[in-house]
């Protein structure tokens, strides 16, 4: 029976504290067996070792109905990685993408994070975490973000590749079951904790890392508790460069007519537009706690009550320095006008691309901001069982989850040099490590003044309120059937606060906006070598205290942002019928399962809707419904080869950002942004196909190779275009404070409905354990699987016609991961190499040139990990581990057939190395 949550608001704390007193009640017993002890259910066998856990995947991947791949811990505790999205990253069709260094997100067989859903202990949960600018910020979608947790709290992970009725909709690409462990997973008494020295290279830093689990039975086995704990710290260094997009000629009003180097202001020539280095400082605390407690007073009955906490407090400090001229137009105030007064006196065009400039009256700006955020998620579920007689079982799950992400600290303070002479900008040697001449020394504090503050606290609530009734029905020998109703409320909140003007700033004791020197602080690069490689930036904590900004008074007072304070709310009521079967064609072993899913989505939003005298509070209703077959056939054309068929109706709701009412206008340095909503959108619904062959051809290997098609029949795609302000009949009120003109261009963007496409692909699996090798050599094994996807999607521009039809954003056309492993009686060791090749971020392009047949892209990656293993005893285990070996990059660029590829962002987060002790009892 599965795990769910508790009812009403029972704090996950006083489970854990019940927890804790049962175990400390007879801890030393070394107790009983199992309260389950004719069971032989996977999830309760303890498994030891890496070729162990590779085993029982196999198993329970033979053993599902439908297309199922699992990671199973290596034992009691021990996850493969200590991330959980670097785990499921080695399953066939599973890539992720990475926030400084460590995974954060998933996308499966190339579908996304938003059509990926998430289930922990059987209840479907969405945690979300912040980020940097260029990472996009605060998660307010509902991709899932893997690094709140630590993998040690989970015992196994699966990913369900295709549908079946008894499993609830919201997923295109893949449904992620998060399993956590329970005291009926050990025998009796059991206890392990491991303690590790995390090194991160770049940083130059060392972080701990502790985990414990502590479980235990009762009453001649039929009551268990269990408690687990881990914490780890992490302080990592990312560092690269950073254009902001290239940018045409005569965007923003254009370089100065007077220009020599006229050539620059051509249509078709395209510059950076705020070419910069970047640094920013990492640092997290994360900490989460299990608790479970199970009870079996007879055969027939079973109750378990699990909860689960997790909480991840950052820290992130950004340094910049950049020439800003070249993302804002004229403006009223003649200092603040930039690229208009801005004269290009020589240059380098290649591939219509400016590569190097040589320029007069440039803005350069220099920024310190600095982060702190925290997300904390709980989750509680209560979940009951109760055979009656011999062949019906009823069940029922009633739980909450609660994700509530803070930033109440995101602060920017901007000290600004105007009119400087002599800037120019390289980009014709490594596009990656630009040579930035600033026409100034960067490094000396005197002469900047302060130009912005900027505070932009923000908060983004998850939340799910869940509770469902089963039955399971065996109707003969060969047939069951299965069904049950489903009652979902599912809660989205964000707000962001901000200043009336973040350009109103104080004058200093000298009566001037002249930053005292005592005020700055130099920033530079550590871990790469850039041109410059150190800049003078603001002081921002001096700053702060000295006038005392985080007053929340007078100018410093922060207020709602009214168009970014917005709401989804969905209630979801389902049904499934499920038939599962088993039987022969002649005598061909066939069994499977066929049912239907109905589900209707009561859903809210609301927003604010930008009028001509100012914005109110709208929200919008409405009602859709979904039915959805499903079918999943396995034949086992002999005992060690099964052919899978599988085929389904499913649906994923649209983006949380998509379905707000009104527009959203924002500011943030060079970026100029205007997002309108469309809460009536359609969800994305597809028809999914599956075939599969498995060839079980030795204890613990097997090759499969799986072919899969969709028919992706709508889509929700963004479109974006860049105008001027002006055009968007929006009042001009609303860039006030913003620094921002009506004559800026902005990037427009809206969400609509399109026709989908098709995306098919196939994925080739291979694992072999050598036994066959002689002596020692048989403790070595092999992990192999490559997976190609192909889709082609119609875009199209915002008046809503075709401009190119290619990839789906997030899909790599190919992946491949492969492991060597040996597990010895003493020593244990393995190598895993994960590869995913490019793929685009954003199609079209925003920047004119680029938003009729270019686009975004990211660089594939070839990520290596190792680690190593000594046992000192049965109890005790010595471990080194390094992580992303080959400091692998994050480069982004930008295409046009104009230009080929230019650079966007590169960053490098540098290798981590593990050094640690384990120990079980």
């Amino acid at each position: 029976m599965h795990s769910r949550n508790h009812e009403k608001k029972t704090p996950v704390t006083l489970l854990a504290l019940a927890v804790a007193l049962a175990l400390a009640g007879n801890a030393g017993a070394q107790q009983q067996q199992s309260a389950n002890p004719n069971a032989t259910d996977l999830d309760t066998v303890t498994v030891t070792g890496y070729r162990a856990s590779v085993e029982k995947a196999l198993d329970i991947k033979r053993g599902e109905a439908g297309v199922v791949d699992a990671i199973v811990a290596e034992d009691i505790g021990k996850f493969p990685d200590l991330n959980l999205a670097e785990s499921l990253q080695r399953i066939p069709g599973v890539v992720i993408t990475r926030e400084a260094g460590e995974g954060r997100n998933i996308s499966v067989r190339g579908l996304g994070p938003e059509f990926t859903r998430v289930r922990i202990n059987g209840m479907e949960a969405l945690t979300t975490v912040g980020a940097g600018d260029q990472s996009g910020g605060t998660n307010r979608g509902r991709g899932f973000d893997f690094n709140v947790f630590a993998s040690d709290l989970f015992s196994q992970l699966l990913v369900r590749k295709t549908a079946s009725a008894d499993v609830e909709e919201g997923s295109l690409g893949a449904t992620v079951d998060l399993r956590t462990a329970r005291p009926f997973d050990y025998d009796g008494f059991t206890f392990a904790a491991s303690g590790q020295a995390s090194y991160n290279a770049m940083a130059e830093k060392a972080d701990p890392r502790i985990a414990a689990l502590v479980s235990n039975t009762f009453a001649d086995g039929t009551f268990g508790a269990l408690l687990s704990v881990a914490y780890s710290e992490r302080q990592a260094l990312e560092e690269g460069s950073n254009t902001g997009r290239w940018a045409n000629g005569p965007s923003n009003g254009n370089f100065a007519a007077s220009s020599p180097f006229a050539a620059a202001r051509g249509a078709d020539v395209f510059h950076p537009r705020f070419p910069r280095y970047v640094q920013m400082e990492h640092e997290q605390k994360r900490l989460g706690v299990t608790g479970s407690l199970q009870w079996k007073p007879n055969d027939a009955t079973e109750i378990s009550l699990d909860a689960l906490y997790s909480k991840i407090d950052a820290t992130r400090d950004e340094h910049y320095i950049e020439a800003i001229s070249f993302s804002r137009g004229a403006n009223a105030s003649a200092r603040l006008s930039g690229k208009p007064t801005t004269i290009v006196k020589n240059g380098e065009i290649r591939d219509n691309a400016l590569l190097y400039g040589e320029f007069d009256n440039v803005d350069i700006r220099t920024e310190n901001r600095h982060d702190e955020w925290s997300t904390e998620f709980k989750q509680i579920a209560l979940n009951g069982q109760h055979r009656f007689g011999d062949d019906f079982t009823l069940s029922g799950k009633i739980g909450i989850s609660r994700s509530k992400h803070e930033n109440p600290m995101q602060t920017t303070v901007i000290m600004d040099k105007y009119d400087v002479k002599g800037y120019s900008y390289d980009y014709r040697g490594n596009s990656r490590a630009p040579i930035l001449n600033y026409g100034i020394d960067p490094t000396n504090p005197n002469g900047w003044e302060l130009a912005e503050i900027r505070l932009r606290p923000q908060y983004v609530d998850n939340d799910f309120d869940t509770g469902q009734i089963d039955f399971n029905w065996n109707i003969s020998p060969g047939f069951r059937l299965k069904g049950g109703v489903l009652a979902k409320d599912y809660t989205f909140k964000t707000v962001e606060l901000r200043r009336a003007s973040e350009l109103a700033v104080p004058n200093f004791a000298g009566g001037t906006k002249i930053v005292p020197v005592n005020l700055t602080e130099q920033a530079g690069l550590k871990g790469i070598n850039g041109s410059p490689s150190n800049w003078v930036v603001p002081d921002l904590d001096a700053i702060a205290e000295q006038l005392d900004i985080y007053s929340n008074s007078g100018t410093f007072a922060v207020a709602p942002r009214a168009n970014n304070v917005r709401s989804v709310e969905e209630k979801d009521r389902g049904a499934y019928l499920m038939g599962e079967f088993s039987t022969e064609l002649g005598s061909l072993p066939l069994s499977g399962n066929f049912g239907v899913r109905y589900v209707r989505t009561k859903q809210s939003s609301t927003g604010q809707s930008t009028l001509a005298n100012g914005t109110v509070e709208t929200t919008v209703s409405r009602t859709y419904d979904d039915t959805l077959p499903s079918f999943n056939l396995v034949a086992e054309v002999t005992p060690d080869f099964l052919i899978r068929l599988g085929a389904a109706k499913v649906m994923s709701r649209p983006g949380l950002g998509s379905l707000t009412p009104g527009a959203t206008v924002a500011v943030a340095g060079g970026a100029r942004t205007i997002s309108s909503g469309n809460p009536v959108l359609d969800p994305i619904r597809a028809t999914n196909v599956d075939l599969g062959f498995e060839w079980y051809f030795a204890e613990g290997a097997m090759a499969g190779i799986g072919l899969f098609y969709k028919d992706i029949e709508s889509f929700v795609q963004t479109t974006r275009e860049v105008r001027p302000y002006s055009d968007s009949g929006l009042p001009a009120s609303l860039l006030v404070g913003t620094g921002a003109s009506a004559t800026d261009d902005f990037t427009y963007s809206k969400p609509v409905n399109t026709p989908g496409g098709e995306l098919h692909g196939v994925e080739a699996n291979y694992t072999q354990p050598f036994t066959f090798l002689p002596g020692k050599w048989a403790n070595l094994g092999m992990q192999l699987n490559y997976t190609w996807v192909e889709s082609k999607i119609q875009y199209i521009n915002a008046a809503g016609q075709p401009v190119m039809k290619t990839d789906l954003t997030g899909l790599s056309k190919s992946s491949w991961n492969a492991t060597l492993f040996y597990e010895g009686e003493k020593f244990a060791g393995r190598i895993s190499a994960t590869n995913r090749d490019d793929y685009l971020t954003q199609a079209p392009g925003q920047e004119t040139g680029f938003n009729l047949d270019g686009y975004h892209g990211m660089t594939g990656t070839t990520v290596f990990d190792a680690s190593i293993r000594y046992k000192i005893s049965d109890q005790l285990e010595l471990s080194l581990e390094g992580i992303n070996l080959t400091n692998e990059a994050s480069d982004e660029w930008v295409y046009s057939p104009l230009t080929g590829r230019l650079p966007l962002q590169y960053t490098e987060t540098g290798r981590q190395y593990l050094l640690g002790l384990r120990y079980k009892f």
